[in-house]
């Protein structure tokens, strides 16, 4: 029996390599970005969304349950950062980075929950939050932190599987927006790919550090 997934964000680099990997192992997928041109020829059904838009989202919901209604495994792999000081981060800097890899998750969660299989996984992109809190990541630690919490509670209120991917560097082009360099021993979205189809795959739950 084909299995559904449902990827938000897989106009980026681990949503891609996500996608990819699942297409190539005979899962239908659905993936939702807002640079749709980036999924081109990827396969699948393609929706176009604004993840800090709840309209948006919602209206990307409702064209999903069209087609699709027993969602196995859903991810969020919105993502995004910023560099800067407390003193100097702009507000819209802030709110950026908090809609993308938070309050997005939130939107995405809620209006995804009526497609949800019984035994669905979710995924969320998380990172190693305890290493993240460094001199001007203060709304990307802050963003990361939470989204452990939130995943947690998600888990106690639906009692699906739930995971948070924390991965260590992964060479995808939001590294690129971050101060550090790529260290040699890095990961390619396609491992994180691999891992995540294993966990599901497992039966596995909770935090995956990668």
């Amino acid at each position: 029996m084909t299995k559904n997934a449902l990827i938000w964000g897989a106009d980026g680099g681990i949503g891609q390599g996500l996608a990819r990997h699942l297409l190539e192992n005979g899962w239908q997928v659905v993936t939702v970005g807002r640079h749709t041109e980036r999924l081109e020829g990827l396969g699948g059904l393609v929706i176009e969304a604004e993840i800090s838009d709840p309209f948006s989202v919602q209206t990307a919901v409702t064209a999903i349950s069209q087609e699709v209604v027993d969602v196995d495994l859903w991810a969020y792999a919105i993502g995004d950062i910023t560099a800067a000081p407390v003193s100097q981060m702009a507000l819209n800097d802030w709110r950026r980075i908090l809609d993308a890899n938070l309050n997005g998750a939130f939107l995405a969660t809620q209006y995804s929950l009526p497609l949800l299989a019984q035994e669905a996984h979710l995924f969320y992109l998380g990172a190693i939050s305890e290493r993240m809190r460094l001199p001007g990541l203060s709304a990307y630690a802050a963003a990361k932190a939470g989204i452990e919490a939130f995943a947690e509670v998600v888990r106690k209120e639906t009692r699906k599987r739930v995971s948070v991917v924390r991965p260590a560097a992964v060479d995808t082009p939001l590294w690129a927006k971050s101060p550090f360099k790529l260290p040699a021993h890095h990961l390619s979205p396609q491992d994180v790919a691999a891992r995540i189809l294993q966990a599901y795959q497992a039966g596995e739950k909770g935090n995956l550090d990668l």
